[in-house]
């Protein structure tokens, strides 16, 4: 019996720590009764703002099933969208997973299912140790100088101990940058605060291409990070190692620790998310055996149990409480460090649309950013971690910006391929840096068409970059009628009716399905809700239009136009 647990990744990609085992599932000479003596579950982690939501679950689902294993309960779909995340889903299957695992195998749970109760449970040891070293032979292995190099490894040497963590930051950042402007892209008090920032490399050369996206490690608030250490009782000079407790390691590589020792602090301030994220149901459960007062205790206990899921919710994930205002909400709680390491959500690294040609800007990297904030139910206003700090970045005091490139969901297109590019609001980033390429191309060679649809609000308070799109709709711009392109914004709220990209789409039809039958490709780029979703049936409009097919085959052959490269999506939550 096998239960599997997976997630979705990018556009409804495998995650790596699956690609070797989901090759392997896909040999020709693996039989349809292979698997006949498997039996097994499925459980998947999707987002359903997501097209292909949960898509690698299922694939695998289908994929057992058609080699002769047994299912032992219907998949279950974890939805990142639902009130309580994916626990939502992840508790009823679970409950219905152990009835049916007691039925047909007794054996398995000796003790019945009380033992699944967090009230009678037993608590494991921690995952991983930390081990505390001499100041004096640590300051000795520790680099002292203040450059880049240092800089770098500090960063690497932290991240690279943390449990939580992606192998990739063991290195360090492939470069650290520091800002040179942060200006409004939108009109002040208009309620959207969208900006435009430059990033320049310290020291090394910056190299990516069209499409790529930079990911960025954002610095946390000082003073949370010191009440987080006195909450704890925790030296900030301490120098300690994480390592881990058995055979526990990075899944898919062969992750070395660094034995080096790190300032406690840092470690803290480089890999934990103290003041930000909230923390997961585990958290609260593993509390509630550390709580000396027995009303903290039972309350956390509720918290940690399906029962409480709803409670915990309100309390929790709806006020985005972090793990701070968590700990100092139940005093009596005093968690042992290695127990906070293991579970505190760790300090992740938030991804951005390059912006700009690197061509254009060399050494430069331009992000299109729009700053995170909200209220919650009890009117406590919350921002998002890393647009907050970026935006409260100062460019003349060079604050360090740890970075990576990464390849984006975009692939640079070359000079000759026509393109219809769909963008609204920051989903216009990527299509700034397109657009300038092409314009620097075009000085050397012949470029093809580009139509743009972008959409906004309003024209006067968040028309992002007004003044570029129009520079290049001008006689002989890329965007230009006469070099066979167009540019069309939507503005959704300039007017009594709603209208959006897919509108101009339609009333562009002929010219959309005629660059389509040339061969352009689609790129569209945006939030994850329903924009793609309505661009996708809008254009299943167009082509049923315009080439007299049903609406049936018109979905087939943008389908078909997906699977040869031409249709391509970016979309994020």
């Amino acid at each position: 019996m096998v239960i599997f647990i997976v997630s979705t990744t990018g556009q409804g990609d495998t995650p790596d720590s699956m690609k070797v085992f989901w090759r392997f599932l896909l040999q020709k000479n693996l039989g349809p009764m292979w698997l006949e003596r498997v039996h097994y579950a499925v459980f998947g982690l999707g987002d359903s703002g997501y097209q292909k939501y949960n898509f690698t679950a299922k694939k695998l689902d289908k994929r057992l099933a058609d080699l002769g294993a047994r299912l032992i309960i219907e998949k279950g779909l974890g939805d990142d969208q639902h009130p309580s995340g994916y626990e939502g889903a992840l508790d009823p299957w679970l409950s219905n997973l152990w009835t049916i695992l007691k039925q047909s195998r007794p054996s398995f749970f000796r003790h019945g299912l009380e033992v699944l109760n967090p009230a009678v449970r037993t608590l494991d040891h921690p995952k991983f140790r930390i081990i505390y070293h001499d100041e004096e032979e640590a300051q000795s292995l520790v680099s002292s100088t203040s450059d880049l190099k240092s800089l770098k490894l500090q960063i690497g040497r932290a991240r690279a101990m943390s449990p939580g963590l992606s192998c990739h930051d063991d290195d360090g950042p492939q470069c650290v940058l520091h800002m040179t402007k942060n200006r409004h892209l939108t009109k002040m008090g208009c309620g959207r605060d969208v900006r435009h920032f430059e990033l320049e490399a310290l020291s090394s050369v910056i190299e990516y291409q069209l499409g790529d996206v930079v990911e960025i490690l954002p610095g946390q608030n000082p003073d949370a990070v010191d009440a987080f250490l006195r909450r704890c009782n925790l030296n900030p000079d301490a120098f300690i190692t994480v390592e881990p407790n058995g055979s526990e390691r990075c899944v898919g590589s062969t992750r070395i620790f660094d034995r080096t020792p790190v300032h406690l602090r840092n470690f803290v301030e480089l890999t934990m998310d103290v003041a930000s994220a909230s923390p997961r149901r585990y958290f609260f459960e593993v509390m509630s055996f550390f709580a000396t007062a027995e009303h903290e205790k039972e309350k956390l206990q509720y918290f940690g149990s399906p029962e409480g899921r709803d409670d915990l919710y309100l309390y929790n994930q709806k006020e985005r409480r972090t793990v701070l205002e968590v700990l100092e909400d139940f005093p009596s709680v005093h968690m042992p460090f290695e127990w906070l390491v293991q579970l505190i959500p760790p300090l992740k690294t938030r991804a951005f649309s390059i912006s700009s040609s690197p061509s254009a800007h060399p050494n430069q990297v331009h992000l299109t950013v729009s700053i995170v904030s909200w209220m919650t139910p009890f009117k406590r206003k919350r921002s998002g971690l890393c647009s907050s700090w970026l935006a409260g970045l100062d460019p003349k005091k060079g604050v360090r910006i740890p970075a990576w490139f990464k390849r984006g969901s975009l692939p640079p297109p070359p000079s000759s391929l026509p393109l219809i590019l769909i963008g609204p609001g920051t989903g216009c980033a990527p299509f700034r840096a397109f657009v300038e390429d092409r314009a620097i191309q075009r000085n050397s060679w012949p470029i093809a068409p580009t139509l743009f649809f972008f959409g906004c609000r309003n024209e006067t308070s968040d028309f992002l970059y007004r003044d570029f799109w129009l520079s290049h709709t001008n006689t002989s711009g890329v965007l230009s009628e006469e070099m066979g392109g167009g540019f069309f914004v939507a503005f959704s709220r300039d007017q009594p009716q709603k209208v959006y990209v897919q509108h101009k789409m339609r009333e562009e039809s002929e010219r959309v399905w005629a660059l389509l039958t040339t061969g352009a490709a689609v790129y569209i780029a945006g939030s994850s809700t329903k924009m793609p979703a309505d661009v996708f049936s809008c254009m299943e409009e167009i082509v049923a239009k315009e080439s007299g097919l049903s609406r049936e085959m018109a979905a087939r052959w943008l389908r078909k136009l997906e699977k040869d490269g031409r249709y391509y999506v970016d979309t994020w939550s």
